[in-house]
């Protein structure tokens, strides 16, 4: 059931958004109805779908920042128990199917819908079941319930864990998971991060990487007593980097583009009414052991635009060769909070005349 708030709250963004936020560390377990979720299994769900026709109200016009170009976005609602929290977010190669993980352990897949301009506007098809551990058991019943990051390459999808640092590799369908998960070996550095500061992202290197074909999985934050905070844990490359951290972003996803440079997610949250999120180019000769990764910011955006809780990321090239970045939020099961997924084209470096940001007066 949707709760409908209070016009002076619903208008405040920023407050709804700071309650919900504050609300997590005192969240209470989901109830009777996911019990019901898990013993079914996956099933066809339904999504309603609210244009996003600007991504910020105060310039409705504005199309252009920076090498972004805005090409539309949704706010997504379904009456299934299990949506929602959306944390991990995977679309397919010629971006027609999108997956996605929440932070409870179950999966999305849906058909995207588009109008005749390429604008997507809607989910359709789409089906929803629980991630099942090594044993079988639904991961949502485990101590590794904490799914954060998803990347699908081929048959085969890797989900990152966060409070037990675990990296999980499925053999995956076009209708989801075929299987239990099997576990990847990580290297002992990961055992420094923080509990609920670890492994938040994930990613399959393309080709034109000099780490192709590796599995790379990066750290909400680094290891409060230092130490790296990226890793490389598949491939003949294996090892560690860090990433340069600034201005009190931490990193919630990550993307490889086609050529192989890597897109960065961040997002910085001030309590108790102060949420950002900001997008980082990193270029793919970068990643490699022993690095300190840095790269050029393509969008820094507060809540003056049309953002949430920004928390997965994916990347593909549409029909028209242009590379497409998707992102979706993570809604905290909250009724103050949205689900809202976002698609921007990224332009060539010369398109980058206009200021790549977007902030409260």
């Amino acid at each position: 059931m949707r709760v409908r708030l209070p016009a002076w709250l619903a208008k405040n963004r920023s407050l709804r958004i700071g309650l919900a936020m504050l609300a997590v560390a005192v969240a209470v377990p989901q109830g009777a109805a996911l019990s019901e979720v898990l013993a079914k299994g996956p099933e066809p769900i339904a999504i309603s779908a609210t244009p996003i026709p600007a991504f910020t109200s105060s310039a409705p016009d504005r199309r252009r920042f920076g090498r972004l170009e805005f090409r539309g976005g949704l706010q997504l609602r379904s009456p299934h128990p299990a949506f929602g929290g959306f944390s991990g977010l995977a679309r397919s190669p010629d971006g027609r199917r999108l997956t996605a993980i929440s932070d409870k352990g179950y999966w999305l897949s849906a058909d995207v819908a588009a109008d005749a301009s390429g604008r997507i506007v809607g989910l359709h098809r789409a089906v929803m079941g629980p991630l099942l551990s090594q044993t079988g058991r639904p991961l949502a019943s485990t101590r590794s319930y904490d799914t954060e990051g998803l990347a699908i390459t081929g048959q085969v999808a890797y989900v990152s864990i966060e409070r037990t640092h675990e990296v999980l590799r499925f053999d995956w369908g076009a209708e989801g998971p075929r299987g239990p998960a099997k576990a990847v070996p990580l290297p002992k550095e990961v055992k420094a991060l923080g509990r609920n500061k670890g492994l938040e992202s994930i990613g399959v290197a393309p080709p034109g990487s000099p780490v192709a074909g590796a599995v790379v999985t990066i750290a909400e934050e680094p290891p409060r007593a230092g130490g790296p905070d990226g890793f490389i844990v598949t491939g003949p490359v294996k090892g560690t980097f860090s990433v340069a951290r600034r201005d009190g972003f931490a990193i919630t996803d990550m993307a490889f583009l086609p050529g192989g440079d890597l897109v960065l997610l961040e997002r910085r949250y001030v309590p108790p009414f102060s949420l950002a999120m900001r997008l980082r180019l990193v270029d793919r000769a970068a990643i490699r052991p022993g690095a300190v990764v840095d790269g050029e910011i393509l969008l820094t955006a507060d809540l003056a635009a049309e953002i949430d809780n920004m928390e997965g990321l994916a990347a593909h090239r549409n029909a028209a060769g242009e590379t497409i970045l998707t992102l979706i939020s993570d809604d905290n099961f909250s009724m103050f909070q949205r689900t809202v997924l976002l698609e921007f084209a990224l332009l060539p470096p010369e398109s980058a005349s206009i200021a790549p940001s977007v902030k409260a007066r």
